[in-house]
């Protein structure tokens, strides 16, 4: 069981499509190192190709390393390829090595690895297993289909010792199966944090043996009955711990608890509530073997001073490490703190702190295109690197609103997309300061960068995710031409030149030029993100204009969007015969696109009725009719007032136009 389950990825991993092979007739030396990512802090291509092929053992110097060597060569067997396992070198045949190393070149050197390919062996060393393991995830993508690896030199180590992505369950209930699913993806792109946040308002998904009423349906608003068994919680665990993943539980506390409450008939900040709360962290603790617990603490009035102080007491007595959402509640300076405001930045400062970085890092509220470019772009932590204060960083999936089914968890948020960008960063280090919820300016250095991240960023969803969700197109070398602003007094019909028949559009003055299938001009949360307006004006007109090029006549599905609903507020459904709520339009060489017959159209803010084709990603792509030639595309993007319906539904001034399948 344990070495089927960790080939499950693997196997996905290494079904490498055609496009991927090396051509027969190409010679060794200029084979290009497949795209990798996330990518090594040092690369150095070489001369020549290890062929697996010829390779006949993996030889162990070290037997610390036995593991990982027997891993690798179920790797291998899963492809064809037998090799056995051994201490000494063969004569005359390729081989493999597994051997340690001090790793005095590299930062962190408890999750670095050196991995050496020369044309007749293979080197993976480490100090420890856990390099020696992100040494397999790397070599794994070295291999073509055609069983060679092109020789090279790599040093690698994370910037960042904290690299995590978590899940909310609580709300929406999700198997194991699932889960294991994600944690594979996590495992394959050197992400070594599983953040579990496991109870909530809307249910208690944890057994307890001491009070199983926690776990009964009638206590549950959705998915009654669904929690997990002791049995699954260590079978999770395991599961992660086989791939270097720590799975650190979160059971919110003494917010967001009115599953506790109904189960036990009292507040957690009541005298009862807190012994009940001291039993089960008693319980909990003394069942599984995890190093931390997370206690949430935020969003909520605390009434009983006592109540994080004596709950930090009970879990520090058992050897655990404390952490809690910042802001939050009144935390002692041993309890870690997870940041998700920009107003707990005040935390980094103390040196006695230890914090991860999860600001503007929370998936259900972002837009798949969106979430790309501003998860790489980030800085997490605004450092360049961790250090004994800054762990690193936690990409959020909160789906608050109720789900059809478990699989829209994954398909309404963009989880696989943003798990590899944040892959990227999270291990590269680096980034923008600010947060940016753009690509940068056409030619700047940030645009660049975020293309050939991008073009590494497709093979790997053309590679790996073929089976699996991922609402992801390219974008970086997408143009438009924002022209405006115009004054509509309020007037969300108003019309204005680009949209004039006789206008030659290629002659109007743009103000800017921008990039990208999604472009946001002012987001919800400005100035904390910036869109690609400096200055947005509410009462004002603004259009984006491009040509698109095609060969001959032909239709095309393209996602077409202008309100990215966030997941976690109770967001109203278009009106019917609209594409939202500020009346844009869309026209492709002078006709008016129509927009979707949307099946809730009109539905009133509710976040038990769960989205169905509210996204342009969860939904099928509008059909164009391209004529041969030039195209033109042209947005109309009119907005009145900043201010939303309600403080969860301010306005996010944006749009999305992008061929939704286009050929690479």
């Amino acid at each position: 069981m344990f070495i089927r389950n960790l080939l499950i990825l693997t196997i996905v991993l290494l079904s490498i499509d055609m496009l991927y092979a090396q051509a027969p007739t190409l010679k060794e030396d200029q084979r290009a190192i497949p795209a990798l990512m996330p990518l090594p802090q040092r690369l150095e291509k070489k001369s020549g190709v290890f062929d697996f092929k010829s390779c006949k053992v993996i030889v162990v110097r070290d037997e610390h390393f036995l593991p990982e060597a027997k891993l690798l060569q179920k790797v291998l067997k899963s492809q064809g390829i037998e090799v056995k396992i051994g201490t000494q070198v063969p004569e005359g045949s390729a081989y493999l090595v597994f051997d340690k190393d001090e790793m005095l070149d590299a930062e962190f050197k408890q999750e670095a690895y050196r991995l050496t390919v020369n044309p007749d062996k293979v080197v993976i060393k480490g100090l420890t297993r856990k390099g020696v393991f992100y040494g397999i995830q790397t070599l794994k993508q070295l291999i073509a289909l055609d069983k060679k690896a092109v020789a090279c030199d790599i040093v690698d180590w994370p910037a960042f010792s904290w690299r995590g992505y978590m899940v909310d369950v609580g709300r929406n209930f999700q198997s194991v199966a699932m889960l294991k699913q994600q944690i594979d993806v996590m495992a394959a792109y050197k992400l070594n944090i599983f953040h579990f946040h496991a109870t909530e308002d809307i249910a208690w998904r944890l057994e307890s043996k001491l009070y199983p009423q926690l776990t009964a349906p009638e206590t549950m608003l959705r998915n009654k009955g669904d929690f997990y068994t002791v049995a699954q919680i260590k079978e999770l665990i395991a599961y992660c711990k086989e791939r270097n993943i720590l799975l650190v539980p979160e059971i919110d506390m003494p917010g967001h608890s009115d599953a506790f409450k109904r189960a036990m008939k009292t507040e957690m900040q009541s005298d009862t509530g807190l012994n009940i709360v001291k039993n089960l962290l008693k319980e909990f603790i003394k069942t599984y073997n995890l190093p931390y617990v997370h206690i949430g603490a935020d969003e909520v009035k605390i009434t009983n001073v006592n109540f994080l102080p004596e709950v930090t007491k009970v879990i520090e007595q058992l050897g655990k490490k404390v952490i809690g959402w910042e802001p939050g509640g009144n935390f002692t300076e041993s309890t870690i703190r997870q940041l998700w405001m920009e107003g707990a930045t005040k935390v980094s400062k103390n040196k006695n702190i230890q914090y991860i970085d999860s600001r503007h890092l929370y998936l259900n509220h972002m837009d798949p295109l969106e979430s790309v470019a501003t998860i790489f772009n980030r800085k997490i932590s605004n450092l360049d690197k961790g250090n004994a204060n800054a762990l690193g960083g936690v990409i959020c999936n909160w789906p608050d609103r109720n789900i059809g089914k478990q699989e829209d968890a994954l398909t309404q948020n963009p989880v696989y997309p943003s798990i590899l960008a944040f892959s990227e960063r999270s291990w590269r280090g680096g980034g923008i300061p600010g947060w940016m919820a753009k690509i940068g300016k056409p030619g700047s250095t940030e645009a660049l960068d975020f293309r050939e991240f991008e073009s590494r960023l497709m093979q790997h969803k053309e590679r790996y995710f073929t089976r699996l969700p991922f609402p992801y197109v390219a974008q970086s070398d997408i143009s438009w031409k924002l022209i405006g602003p115009f004054a509509n007094g309020g007037n969300l019909t108003a019309s204005f030149d680009p949209e004039s028949a006789n206008v030659n559009k290629d002659s109007l003055p743009a103000a800017m030029e921008v990039l990208g299938g999604t472009i946001i001009l002012r987001h919800w949360w400005t100035p904390q993100v910036t869109g690609v307006l400096d200055k947005p004006q509410e009462n004002t007109t603004w259009y984006a204009y491009r040509k698109i090029w095609s060969e001959e006549e032909e239709t095309k599905g393209f996602w077409i969007g202008f309100n990215n609903m966030s997941r976690s507020y109770a967001s109203s459904s278009p009106e019917k015969g609209t594409w939202d709520n500020r009346k844009s339009t869309v026209h492709v060489n002078g006709l008016l696109i129509d927009p979707p017959a949307w099946k809730q159209a009109g539905l009133s803010g509710n976040m038990e009725i769960p989205l169905i084709d509210e996204g342009y990603e969860f939904r099928a792509p509008t059909k164009i009719t391209l004529k041969k030639g030039w195209n033109d595309v042209l947005i109309k993007l009119p907005i009145a007032s900043f201010k939303g319906v309600d403080w969860k539904n301010p306005q996010k001034w944006m749009f999305t136009f992008v061929e939704a399948n286009p050929s690479l």
